[in-house]
Parts: structure tokens; sequence; C-alpha cells
């Protein structure tokens, strides 16, 4: 009982050692963690890259590698700031030739890296090879065409105008092999619109190839006009090209065209439809009775083409 009672009054403290022994503990947690990291370690970091070259002349095609991990040496408390991303440098490689650079080898970037390292020494560089891809920077006009595909109208309704930009082309600077395999029209896509009356917006250019560096202007004025549109059959004469000698006869010289065209121009646009003809092309038909469907030459702005009917040739 003695025994037990010993053992007790040898682990009984009161408040005021526990914390004197507390103390003791965390200043010997901290002479050792001082102590430590004054040594050398070696460690891997990653630090930030830039690539420098001239942006007036190159520009790149592909994403250029912004880190880069290195195996380094150095005093503990330095390398331990640099792990937790402090006082870390930013590391530069400059390219003095962008085009011949295709790619850069791990091994041959500690000379080009270790005076910007500010006392920590490169062991071995962990990244393998730094890929770059760049191409001349260049400048090209591109003219403007409208997407319309998610554009609606109201029962009745429809385009009674041209679609017209101002301006009427946009200056694209990047990449030369990128702007020369673009079309020679930006396809500006309109959203999603159900309309009824005449629309005049400023739309965003966007470009799906590329990288590009500026779009000039960024944004353009799109106009038409929408109005009540009409549906009209016109029975226009038939000309037949390639006529062979042995053709018979027509079962008709005319045919019937149908169109849509703005209401308020009915009869402005029906006066120039009459003007034209629906052309039926005979070349390499053999001998016989065909019903073809003819073909019409463009029509007037603002008339769109429903259906034309077939006719019937023999011979």
């Amino acid at each position: 009982m003695n025994a037990v009672k010993l053992l007790i009054n040898l682990f009984r403290f009161n408040r005021t050692n526990w914390k004197a022994v507390s103390l003791c503990f965390l200043a010997a947690a901290v002479f050792w963690l001082f102590n430590a990291f004054n040594k050398n370690y070696a460690t891997e970091i990653r630090f930030p890259l830039h690539i420098e070259y001239n942006q007036s002349r190159f520009v790149p095609i592909a994403t250029l590698p912004t880190e880069l991990k290195l195996n380094v040496s150095g005093n503990g408390w330095d390398l331990f700031r640099k792990s937790l991303g402090l006082r870390l440098p930013e590391l530069t490689i400059n390219l003095e030739r962008p085009l011949e650079v295709k790619r850069i080898a791990g091994t041959a970037l500690p000379p080009l890296l270790a005076a910007q390292l500010n006392g920590l020494t490169i062991n071995h560089v962990v990244t393998d090879t730094l890929r770059l891809l760049f191409d001349e920077q260049d400048v090209h006009t591109f003219g403007l065409k409208a997407d319309l595909s998610e554009v609606w109208f109201r029962d009745g309704f429809g385009i009674t105008s041209p679609v017209t930009f101002t301006p009427d082309s946009v200056k694209i600077e990047g990449a030369r092999s990128v702007l020369h395999r673009m079309p020679e029209k930006i396809l500006i896509k309109l959203p999603r619109l159900m309309l009824d009356e005449s629309y005049n917006h400023s739309v965003e250019i966007v470009v799906d190839d590329a990288v590009t560096t500026r779009i000039d202007p960024p944004r353009v004025q799109v106009q038409f006009e929408v109005g009540l549109l009409e549906t009209v059959g016109l029975r226009l004469p038939i000309e037949i090209l390639n006529k062979p000698e042995r053709v018979k006869s027509l079962k008709a010289d005319s045919a019937t065209v149908w169109v849509r065209l703005p209401a308020a121009q009915q009869a402005r646009l029906q006066q120039q439809l009459r003007q034209l003809r629906v052309q039926v092309d005979l070349k390499a038909k053999p001998a016989g009775a065909h019903r073809l469907l003819p073909k019409i030459s463009p029509l007037p702005s603002g008339v769109e083409l429903i259906r034309i009917d077939s006719v019937e040739v023999k011979f």
C-alpha cells in the first residue's frame, strides 16, 4: 500500500510544475529545429518558369511551360521557405531564335539557371524536356459572314434585307500558319433568338481555330431587317440547254416556281422574277421520256426559293 502511495506522489505535479516541464520540452524542440534547419539538405521544388522571346515578331502556337521541377541543395531554412512558395524566384529562359527551338533537354538547363537560384545548387533537373512551338507573328484582314443557325422567326416573318456588318471586316493578329488556314470570311454566330422585328446589335467575334493575340475590333454591329413574308407562285418560261436535234416535244413551255419574298416589296420583286427563266439541261440524256427538275438563275436579293415543279421532256 505504501509502495502505491509512493508511486502516486512521484508522478503528482502541481500546475506550476507542469508548465515548467512543458516549457522545457518546447525549448528543446525549438533548439532541435533550429539546429536541424541550419544544416544542408536536398529536395525537389517546382519553380515558376518564364519563357522570354520577342513578342512583336513571334507567337507560341502551343501552351508554353509555366513551371520547372528541380532537385536542389541548400540551407534547410531556405529550402523550407521555398517549399512553401515564399521568396521563390521565377526562372527565365531567353530564346533568341524561337523558330529554331522545338525542345530543350533538362540536362541543358543547369548552366542557364544556376545564377537565378539565390544560393541554391542544382543537383539535377527533374523535368525531362521542355517542348516549345512558335510561329511568326502576322496580321490578316478577314471579311464577315453571319451564322443564323440559332435565329428563328415568328410565323409569317423572315429576313427582308441583306445582313450587314459595321465595320465590314476585321484584322486578326496571330500565328502565320494559323491565319493562313482560316477561311476568307469569319463566321459571326448570332445568339439564339426568336424575331419578329429588325435586328441591330453588337456581336462578339469568336475565332475557334487559333492561338490569336488580337482581334480588331473585337465586336461588330450586325444589322438586318425582319418583316412579313408572302409565298408566291409564278410561271416562268423554260430554256433548254444542250438540246439534241431529236427532241420532239416538251409537255409544257413553262414551269411553276414557288418563292417566299417580303410582302412590302412584293410588286417590285415579282416584276424582277418575271424576267427570269428556268433551265432544263439535256446533256448526256438518252433518248426517251424524262421528267426533269429545272434550275433557276440567281434570284433577286431577299427572295427565297421554295420549290420548282418538274417538267417532262420526250425525244
